[in-house]
């Protein structure tokens, strides 16, 4: 008997029942159906309604979810006036496509887009032919909040103004510097929007910084529309050590000095290559005032008019251009260093107190020179000082003497003490590109007897202007090396502290009978010394000078120093004034130094209520000490031409070319940082 065929779909028949199998099929056919009636009606409502949908859904995207920009913090003053800030500004955006969604929004929106702002009808037409779909324009940065009220205006009076359409105005914000130059390597500026390239604005800013919020919109479920706004969070104010009166006057005797000499030997030039001041509270370590000549406007910093002409700058070639803004914006009391001449004698005095190789009793010969090696070193005073205390070496800035206290020392000792006083060491301060001098100190391995003898009294080894202001303040307050710093608080936008700069005591340098005794030493120097035409009527001042001839030697060129501080007993305040080759026939008289000098401290002294001199009843003058009549005010050094520096350095100063300010693009061509960045 044949075997009956078996149907592959039987299973099928006995799950489902024919009156189930017809209702599936006529579920089928209904969602089939529906689908068609679906696609039907979105295919209708896109071809009549689409634009309108479209531009609904883009412009809730536009303006429903925005940016908030947050507001950079201020730097201040130690008392609170604000040195850098923010302002609030608009910019002006278009909407193309909302403009170009009806004809009739053109022409009145471009008109307001030219009364109101200023914005150019070429420029505008421009945009709508090459981005006809865009909905973020920039057409205009940073309008004043006057300029914003007005269009508000325009934009209420929809009567006057029916057409206008696709303008809105984004917030932002405009840093701004209320004093223009003042401390200007100090403050720094900031490019890009936000990142600080120079000075503060670039070693805080990450806590000047603060986070964006963002405004954003969404449909609830009865189709209405939310908003959900997360605010933006301010940058913290920086409080910062410097005084605004201080800095001013400390400014103003370096804008003078250069001006009085300006062109004297070197035409068209200011009266020095660079004149530096740092003043330091030697107890604390803040700097109160540091500025440098020359200067640049914060609010310009491509703006070289008020060094060089214009005939000048067209002079020069793009390489040289950087070259000069790269030197400009250098902070030179921190990046560049320098030979300090005698202002290193205190310091070589110092460890030979500390050793126990000076007593301090001790006396020396000086005829002028004194051969070491193969080497005649001259004494800055020619035909000698005779016989000369250990406090007369200081006053009178006797090389010889120097020489003599360096040899008994020794050279491990003497490098030893080097690096205790902060040469060839970073001084930890928070300003950005510190130079490294380490290696333009010498080792025990290459000093030798020539080089002891040389940098004894300063010259043979480079260091910056703060390595020397703050190993000099631990000279005169008691052994104590601060580290040196230019900001005091971290303050929120509501002006809460929520960082205060402490004083970090380092180490401790020297004892406390060894400052004592360096200070008498050092007011010798201001009573009877090379210092004394620096004095100011009554205050008790001590100091020491310096001149630093630099390389190639014999090119008469020189570095001028003045260190001082006072009171003499309790220092307050200490003063370092750097004038490096001034516009001068004869570079090698410290007179110049002294007379800048001078005037600093006879303005700051009384503005920051320096204690004076007990019983002290002005009177005009101010008597000089007999035995300082045959004194001469020079401090020249000359030594034997036979010696040579172990390091290149063509001109006498050493720049750290490691070091570059945070700046985009730094060391490319001028036309990608300046134009790329500033425009």
């Amino acid at each position: 008997m044949a075997r009956r065929k078996r149907n592959r779909y039987e299973f099928l028949t006995k799950k489902f029942p024919k009156r189930m199998q017809k209702k599936l099929v006529m579920l089928f056919m209904a969602i089939i159906l529906a689908f068609v009636v679906l696609v039907g009606r979105i295919t209708y409502i896109n071809a009549s309604k689409g634009s309108k949908y479209t531009k609904i859904v883009l412009n809730q995207q536009a303006y429903d979810s925005r940016k908030i920009p947050f507001k950079r913090g201020d730097i201040v003053d130690r008392n609170g006036t604000k040195m850098a800030t923010s302002e609030r500004v608009y910019n002006v955006i278009l909407d193309v496509y909302v403009m170009l969604s009806d004809e009739k929004n053109v022409e009145p929106t471009i008109q307001v887009l030219k009364d109101c702002f200023g914005v150019e009808e070429e420029k505008v037409r421009e945009v709508i032919k090459e981005y006809p779909d865009s909905r973020y324009q920039i057409l205009k940065k940073e309008i004043t909040y006057a300029t914003k009220k007005k269009f508000d205006e325009i934009e209420k009076d929809t009567k006057t103004y029916p057409n206008v359409k696709g303008i809105w105005l984004e917030e932002d914000y405009k840093r701004t510097y209320p004093y223009n130059s003042l401390a200007s390597d100090v403050v720094g500026f900031s490019v890009s929007g936000n990142v600080g390239a120079v000075g503060i604005e670039s070693a805080y800013n990450d806590i000047l910084n603060g986070t964006d919020g963002r405004e954003y919109g969404y449909f609830a479920d009865d189709a209405s529309l939310e908003r959900t706004v997360k605010a933006a969070k301010n940058g913290n104010t920086v409080v910062s050590t410097i005084d605004v009166t201080l800095q001013s006057i400390v400014e103003q005797c370096i804008l003078e000095f250069n001006e009085a000499h300006r062109g004297e030997t070197r035409e068209d030039e200011p009266g020095s290559k660079n004149t530096a001041v740092i003043i330091m509270d030697p107890n604390t370590g803040e700097i109160l005032a540091e500025a440098s000549y020359p200067n640049f406007d914060l609010n310009n910093p491509r703006d070289l008019s008020s060094v060089y002409t214009e005939k000048q700058w067209s002079a020069m070639t793009e390489e040289e251009q950087l070259e000069v803004m790269n030197g400009l914006w250098r902070n030179f009391c921190v990046s560049d260093a320098f030979e300090p001449g005698s202002t290193m004698k205190p310091f070589t005095v110092a460890a030979g107190l500390e050793t126990g190789t000076l007593s301090g009793e001790e006396t020396y010969y000086c005829d002028g020179t004194k051969h070491v090696g193969d080497s005649d070193i001259a004494c800055h005073l020619r035909t000698g000082h005779g016989t000369v205390s250990v406090q007369d070496s200081i006053a009178y800035s006797c090389n010889v003497g120097l020489m003599d206290i360096a040899e008994a020392i020794g050279i491990e000792n003497f490098i030893r003490y080097q690096h205790i006083f902060g040469f060839g060491e970073y001084t930890g301060i928070d300003l950005p590109g510190e130079g490294a001098t380490e290696a333009l100190l010498y080792t025990t391995d290459t000093m030798h007897e020539v080089e002891l003898a040389t940098c004894s009294f300063g010259q043979g080894f480079n260091v910056t202007m703060t390595q020397m202001a703050a190993g000099f303040c631990s000279l005169i307050n008691g052994g104590y090396y601060y580290e040196p710093h230019a900001v005091k608080q971290i303050k929120d936008e509501d002006g809460k502290v929520i960082e205060t700069k402490d004083p970090v005591l380092l180490r401790k340098t020297i004892s406390e009978e060894t400052s004592n005794q360096l200070k008498t030493y050092l007011k010798a120097t201001m009573e009877y010394g090379t210092g004394k035409t620096a004095a100011v009527e009554g205050y008790d001042i001590g100091a020491k000078t310096g001149t630093a001839e630099k390389l190639p030697r014999g090119n008469g060129n020189h570095v001028l120093s003045y260190i001082g501080y006072a009171p003499q007993e309790n220092p307050e305040v200490l003063v370092y004034v750097v004038i490096d080759e001034p516009n001068v026939p004869d570079q090698a008289t410290s007179r110049y130094v002294l007379e800048l000098s001078q005037k600093i401290m006879s303005q700051a002294f009384p503005y920051l209520n320096i204690s004076t001199i007990d019983g002290y009843v002005p009177s005009g003058t101010m008597p000089v000490p007999q035995s300082a009549e045959n004194q001469e005010p020079e401090d020249y050094v000359d030594f034997s031409v036979n010696y040579e520096d172990s390091y290149e350095n063509y001109d006498g100063s050493y720049i750290d070319d490691n070091y570059n300010p945070d700046l985009d693009d730094w060391a490319n061509s001028y036309k990608n940082i300046f134009c790329k960045v500033f425009l």
